[in-house]
């Protein structure tokens, strides 16, 4: 699969990325504090990695991430990249009071109105230094009925007036993504750690309704939180100690994937692009490093013989 047309630069690039987009979490300081030269290390590895799909929120560092990006992309070409961002939430400072728009604050809290929607937009126009936003998502909307009665129908407008060019929603838990893939006009919907070779909970209706619907399904979350990458080192599912039936497992997975000659993490990235309605995937990183290996994993020569495997296990 690849991107779909809304969520490319309108301006192509030679050798660009079809299928990988960078995560823009970890330089908004999730978990780990990463310097602003880091940051804009990571963008500009990315870039010279083919990457052209970016991929940010105001609640990854409360608004930390999107002014780093927006920071490593001043100078580039606007059209020759894809950015996405969401709404959802509102940015506050330690006090809990909202901070002036476009500034970085201490903490989120939620929100579903269309006023803030509006605001949570111009604030984030403002930290990436940009005028447009090519794919707007709303943010793990916890209430799905006020989100579809309230936000989506901002949304929408904001994608007819061409202030975005597609809209969706982006979450954990597939149950409620699949009720806005059935009851929304949404363009595509992202994913998080369930489409992945541990988790298959949004493979039984979220990916079916989406390719009824034709909606688009960007994979995002695709190492479970780092037991997909290394599952000695980093033996972690969704935060927390993965139990130990599913390290196991994955210690399975990724001597199966050596014997192949094949990197576990390559595996894990490449493996939802092999699910139907599944366009893209998105893989956060911190370093060049980190960037550099996930953008191997698209041209890694992955034999047929071990996805059979694979599905054996």
């Amino acid at each position: 699969m690849a991107f779909r047309a809304g969520l490319r630069p309108l301006t192509p690039s030679p050798c660009a990325s079809d299928t990988f987009g960078l995560g823009c979490a970890p330089i908004g300081n999730l978990f780990t504090a990463v310097a602003d030269a880091d940051a804009d290390a990571t963008v500009a590895a990315a870039l010279d990695a083919g990457i052209r799909f970016f991929d940010t929120a105001p609640h990854y560092g409360a608004g930390a991430s999107e002014a780093r990006l927006g920071r490593a992309l001043a100078g580039i070409p606007r059209d020759s990249v894809a950015i996405a961002t969401k709404v959802g939430r509102t940015i506050v400072d330690a006090g809990g009071a909202a901070v002036p728009s476009g500034q970085v604050g201490a903490d989120t809290v939620a929100d579903l109105s269309r006023d803030g929607v509006l605001r949570s937009l111009e604030g984030s126009l403002a930290r990436l230094g940009t005028d447009r936003i090519d794919l707007l998502y709303l943010h793990d909307p916890m209430d799905v009925d006020e989100a579809l009665r309230s936000a989506m129908p901002e949304l929408i407008a904001l994608r007819s007036q061409g202030v975005v060019r597609a809209i969706g929603v982006g979450m954990v838990w597939p149950d409620p993504l699949t009720r806005f893939v059935r009851e929304a006009d949404v363009d595509v919907v992202m994913i998080a750690g369930r489409t992945t070779l541990l988790d298959h909970r949004g493979e039984s209706s979220l990916l079916p309704a989406a390719a009824s619907r034709g909606v688009g399904v960007v994979a995002a979350g695709v190492f479970n939180s780092g037991i997909l990458a290394d599952p000695e080192s980093t033996p972690y599912f969704d935060y927390r100690e993965a139990p130990s039936e599913m390290q196991a497992r994955a210690l399975e997975l990724s001597a199966l994937c050596e014997r192949f000659g094949v990197e576990l993490r390559h595996v894990a990235a490449r493996y939802p692009l092999r699910l139907p309605a599944v366009d893209a995937v998105v893989v956060g990183a911190r370093t060049p490093a980190e960037v550099e290996d996930f953008a191997r994993a698209e041209q890694a020569e992955i034999p047929e013989e071990l996805w059979v495997e694979i599905e054996r296990l």
